[in-house]
C-alpha cells in the first residue's frame, strides 16, 4: 500500500512539474518581465555599433526574421545589405532566411520601422 502511495505521489509530482513548465501555451508578450534582456544589456550591445548604425537599429528595433528578438538582445546586431538597403538581424542564424527572400525581408523591415515609430510616438 505504501509503495502504491509513493508511486501515485511521484506521478502527481511529475505531472505538476511538467504542467508548470508548459502551463502557458501562448507565446509570452514582449512586455513580459524576463522575456527580454535588461535594456542596459541591449543598449550595451548596440553601443558596439557605429552611431549611424545605432540610429538605424533604433528605427528598426526588432529582428527582420525573428521578430520576437530585439536587436541587441543576442549580441551586437548583424548588419546585412539587401538590395542596397541596410537590414539588421538579431544573429547570424537569421542571415540565410533574410537573404532567401529579400523582398519579404525588406517589407518586414519597413513594417518594423513603422511599428517602432508608432511605439515611440505613443510614449
Amino acid at each position: 500500500m505504501t509503495r502504491c502511495r509513493f508511486a501515485t505521489a511521484a506521478t502527481l509530482l511529475a505531472a505538476l512539474v511538467l504542467t508548470g513548465c508548459n502551463s502557458s501555451k501562448d507565446k509570452p508578450s514582449a512586455e513580459a518581465p524576463g522575456d527580454q534582456p535588461k535594456p542596459d544589456a541591449v543598449a550595451a550591445e548596440r553601443a558596439k555599433l557605429d552611431p549611424a548604425d545605432r540610429s538605424l537599429v533604433a528605427a528598426q528595433e526588432w529582428c527582420a526574421v525573428n521578430t520576437d528578438e530585439r536587436l541587441g538582445s543576442m549580441g551586437p546586431p548583424l548588419k546585412l545589405d539587401i538590395k542596397g538597403q541596410p537590414v539588421f538581424l538579431c544573429c547570424k542564424g537569421c542571415k540565410t532566411k533574410a537573404e532567401a527572400n529579400p523582398d519579404k525581408t525588406l517589407a518586414k523591415v519597413e513594417e518594423l520601422k513603422v511599428n517602432a515609430k508608432l511605439q515611440r510616438d505613443a510614449k
